[in-house]
């Protein structure tokens, strides 16, 4: 098996650009689009992940051989060339999948016996037997592919299409296949949304793929994982070990979002739909986190889980032969559909898949975008809508007539277990913080499963975080607890009500983002460490100020002497203010965010840095740094995980960007210089091969506060520099 394979993987029509966006996301290599899949190369090891993870691929195919055939007898020559033992054992059974684009044969079961009869010749004449014929689920699957005069042959590595992940046994009526799901889900920008925290609702969920697959997403669930077989798993040369590795870790980044997963809600009128859904849901290992619900259309509205987390509504409504024909009943059913999202759906986006779009022009809503896929051999139409005309705006405030309890509410009993830990927490970090003169720090974060906040100190107001409760946990509960925590929190940490300040992550809809931040924000002057920082504790989810990196930024000011400072992704720029104070010749903040380049000016103000030596950019950081001439001594590299930062459309994935941005980075290093590199994705491992040339030392366990003892996978820090080449004394990196 060479270092280098080449790998082809298929996906229905239209679904191609999401293919290669997904290949890309795992970080494969030479990813290329092709009229009838996506190409791409690496080791074995990124066909298997291809295979696990891949959502709207139908199959990947292994290259084995490539020739020229002018003639049938050159194909069954080439294909006798190759050594099948190598591949097969005459007692695996065999198929052949053959097709051909002006080619010398055209009929593809003629040239599938002609592949069939070179392999089984090759097997008779060296073992005097050969293997069996199935072509139903054969041990080993052959592609063979002659373009013109090319022949490519393949191995099938998935054996079943991709789509059947194996959840689905109970069919509903007229299904739609998996991967066409997902690709309909990422194509409406699921994703996003489901990392934003809003939910999802399917009005017309069938056997529940969409809703599922849904789920899967949003909880990082590799697809493969719950298929039994591949078509590498009786191949001579599979590797079992690489692929048990890839399994497992597949397990865990699953364990470890399960609980990321926000409300996802499927409606049916069928209530034998919704029992096949139910079933599937089970198979799928989703047990409790997706609800579904017998409800007809006229009764369509947002489901109390999604209340505070509107998000996606998605539905593959009948295209008309669903219904005998009828054109009356069709055109019926999408009006009541389109005045229902209409009514009760305002601030969500709503994703349209039809094979019959004229009738889509009675939701009367304007389309947003418009995309052409097909469901099986039927072209439709995903229609995406945006279900009003205020923008939906991802905003955290507290609302004191929703989420204060106030005087009227009495807490249970069982609240004085919070109330103990968070006493014993303050307790603990009493001495810490008188000898370090610490102000702002967090005081609990999770310690008690049934009171999931985390809780922040800013001096004399306190800063609530509300992390989504479990699906299990009924929602009235959870609201219990948390109005049970704003209860107690003023006389926990003597503070009045109205300098308790609650962030839930939700959509509201809201005319002007920034008129409401102007409006309604709580801005304060804090002190960290003898500076002055602005906070924000109620227009963002963040406040401004990362407390888990306080010794991060100590670390900047003793560095930064004498240094040419560069901050990438600043944010409010509190490192740039540390590392003036510690120093440095000169400052460069850079963040894409006019809002948080602005504040950052406001930050240095405060502390007396607003001389000509301190710079400002509200750019893009990778595009800023490949067009950046200085050089700089120190550099602070803080990436966000995902963000929508690049300029070729595909968002920013920090495992999968992070040996760019580093390389940009160490291309303006001086060359003694130093990158401090950090990212808070608990999952993130360093691609130590790729930077080979770096001195790259992982920090992170002297830059977690004791405060966020608790949670040592706040973020990870590491120290970068360049190489020193010990014969001849010069120093490796980029330039």
């Amino acid at each position: 098996m060479p270092s280098t394979c080449t790998f082809f993987a298929s996906a229905p029509k239209g679904v191609i650009p999401v293919l290669a966006g997904e290949l890309k996301a795992l970080g494969l290599d030479r990813v290329k689009k092709t009229w009838a899949g996506v190409s791409f190369k690496g080791a074995l090891e990124s066909g298997y992940r291809a295979c696990l993870w891949l959502r709207t691929a139908s199959r990947v195919f292994l290259e084995l051989s490539s020739f020229e055939a002018e003639s049938v007898d050159d194909l069954y020559n080439g294909i006798r060339d190759i050594d099948w033992s190598a591949h097969m054992s005459y007692e695996n059974t065999l198929a052949i999948d053959f097709n051909s684009d002006l080619a010398v044969i055209r009929h593809t079961h003629f040239g599938a016996l002609k592949v069939k009869d070179a392999i089984v010749d090759q097997f008779r004449e060296r073992y005097s037997i050969r293997p069996s014929i199935d072509t139903i689920t054969p041990d080993i699957r052959i592609n063979v592919y002659m373009s013109r005069k090319s022949v490519t042959v393949s191995l099938d590595l998935s054996g079943e299409s991709l789509h059947r992940r194996g959840y689905r046994d109970e069919k509903g009526l007229a299904p739609m296949k998996e991967n066409l799901a997902a690709a309909i889900l990422i194509k409406a920008g699921w994703h996003e949304i489901a990392e934003k925290g809003g939910g999802l609702i399917d009005p017309m969920c069938g056997s529940g793929t969409l809703p599922i697959e849904a789920a899967m997403i949003a909880g990082h669930m590799a697809p493969g994982l719950l298929r039994a077989q591949f078509g590498f798993t009786r191949w001579r040369q599979h590797q079992p070990e690489i692929w048990e590795r890839l399994v497992s870790e597949a397990e865990e980044t699953e364990i470890e979002h399960r609980q990321d997963i926000g409300p996802i809600i499927g409606y049916d009128r069928d209530p034998s739909a919704i029992k096949a859904a139910i079933s599937n849901m089970e198979r799928a290992g989703l047990h409790g986190l997706i609800h579904f619900e017998k409800r007809e259309l006229s009764d369509l509205t947002p489901h109390k889980k999604t209340i505070d987390n509107p998000g996606l509504v998605v539905v593959n409504p009948p295209y008309g032969e669903r219904m005998g024909g009828d054109a009356y009943r069709l055109k019926d059913l999408y009006g009541l559909l389109g005045t229902r999202l209409r009514k009760h759906f305002q601030g969500w986006h709503a994703a349209l898949f039809t094979g019959n779009p004229k009738v889509a022009g009675l939701i009367k809503i304007t389309p947003a975008h418009t995309d052409h896929l097909y469901n099986g051999s039927i072209p439709c139409e995903l229609i995406q809508y945006d279900i009003t005309d205020i923008k939906a705006v991802e905003t955290d405030e507290i609302q004191a007539d929703v989420n204060y309890p106030g005087s009227g509410h009495t807490p249970s009993d069982e609240i004085g277990m919070f109330v103990n830990r968070v006493k014993k927490n303050l307790k603990r970090l009493s001495s810490w913080r008188k000898q370090n003169g610490i102000t702002c720090f967090r005081a609990y974060d999770k310690d008690i499963p049934e009171y999931a906040v985390a809780i922040d100190v800013y001096e004399n107001y306190i800063h609530v975080q509300e992390y989504r409760s479990p699906e299990t946990i009924p929602y009235e509960v959870a609201q219990k607890r948390l109005n049970d925590i704003l209860c107690v929190i003023p006389s926990v940490f003597n503070v009045p009500d109205e300098n308790v300040f609650l962030k839930q992550r939700k959509i509201q809809k809201q005319l002007n983002q920034y008129e409401k931040h102007a409006e309604e924000g709580k801005k304060t002057i804090i002190n960290e460490a003898g500076l002055k920082f602005e906070i924000d504790l109620k227009s963002y989810l963040d406040t401004g100020l990362f407390l888990d990196h306080r010794m991060t930024r100590s670390m900047i000011e003793r560095m930064s002497g004498g240094k040419r400072f560069l901050n990438l992704f600043s944010y409010t720029a509190t490192a740039t203010v540390y590392a003036a104070r510690g120093g440095a010749v000169t400052t460069t903040s850079v963040d894409k965010s006019n809002t948080y380049t602005r504040w950052a000016k406001k930050n240095m103000a405060l502390n007396g840095f607003d001389k000509k030596n301190h710079f400002f950019y509200s750019e893009d950081c990778l595009s800023w740094m490949q067009n950046e001439k200085n050089r700089y001594d120190l550099i602070f590299l803080d990436p966000p995980t995902f963000s929508n930062t690049k300029k070729d459309d595909l968002n920013l994935d920090i495992q999968k960007d992070h040996v760019e941005l580093i390389r940009a980075a160490v291309n303006l290093l001086a060359d003694s210089g130093a990158i401090i590199f950090s990212n808070n994705f608990r999952k993130f491992r360093m691609d130590h091969i790729s930077l080979s040339n770096l001195s790259i030392e992982d920090i992170t366990l002297s830059t977690i506060p004791p405060d966020f003892g608790r949670n040592p996978k706040i973020h990870n820090c590491w120290l970068i520099r360049r190489k020193r080449d010990k014969a001849a004394g010069d120093l490796k990196g980029e330039r």
